[in-house]
């Protein structure tokens, strides 16, 4: 029984000791600390992913561009979802193309009949991506029969020499055609909906009007 009591009571010594000791080298603080941040840790994990908000991009936020010819006609509904207005292409309405096919008529029918003249519509084709010009058939009688170049004369009477292309498919079906005209349309911001007058100012000059 005393060696019973013996031992208990080194063992309580020990514990003792150690306790002092851990006491002296701060052991005790460091512990807690470390399961401060495990905790700290663990909560990041559980707390909800917040979803990242992109910018956004002044330059997608200007307007988009109308012609002057349809800029006075009210916006129209429309029904695409938003991300397919902003970064797709932009076409005109039936009654946007209408009023500028009627204006385009009115304005031909000004000029007077001193001068041919012929009226082009513009698709979103001939607008921003054909590199060429189809000239009505019913104009072919005032046309070369052969390739060369002729002067698009703008409204600000700037001059473009552009390449005048004529082919003959069949016995009666023929092809005269504009070439380089996607710069043109570049430079004088054609849209879709938009309506061209040409006017054979001379035997190699159009003045485009539009």
């Amino acid at each position: 029984m005393a060696e019973a009591n013996s031992y208990e009571e080194q063992r309580r010594r020990r514990v003792k000791d150690n306790k002092c000791k851990l006491d002296e080298l701060g052991l005790h603080n460091l512990s807690a600390d470390a399961v401060r941040q495990a905790a700290a840790k663990h909560l990041v994990y559980l707390l909800p992913q917040t979803k990242l908000v992109k910018p956004r991009n002044p330059v997608m936020d200007v307007p988009t561009r109308r012609s002057g010819r349809i800029a006075n006609i009210a916006e129209q509904p429309s029904y695409r979802p938003a991300e397919t207005q902003r970064n797709g292409p932009v076409y005109a309405t039936k009654e946007e193309r209408a009023y500028a096919i009627t204006k385009a008529e009115e304005l031909k029918d000004q000029l007077g009949s001193g001068h041919p003249a012929f009226i082009k519509p513009m698709s979103h084709g001939y607008a921003t991506k054909s590199d060429s010009l189809k000239i009505p058939m019913n104009f072919r009688q005032h046309l070369p029969v052969h390739d060369e170049m002729m002067v698009l004369v703008d409204e600000m009477n700037n001059e473009f020499h552009l390449l005048y292309s004529f082919k003959k498919h069949r016995a009666d079906h023929y092809n005269h055609r504009i070439n380089q005209w996607k710069g043109f349309a570049a430079e004088h911001e054609l849209a879709d909906g938009d309506c061209l007058v040409f006017q054979l100012i001379e035997s190699r000059k159009f003045k485009v009007s539009s």
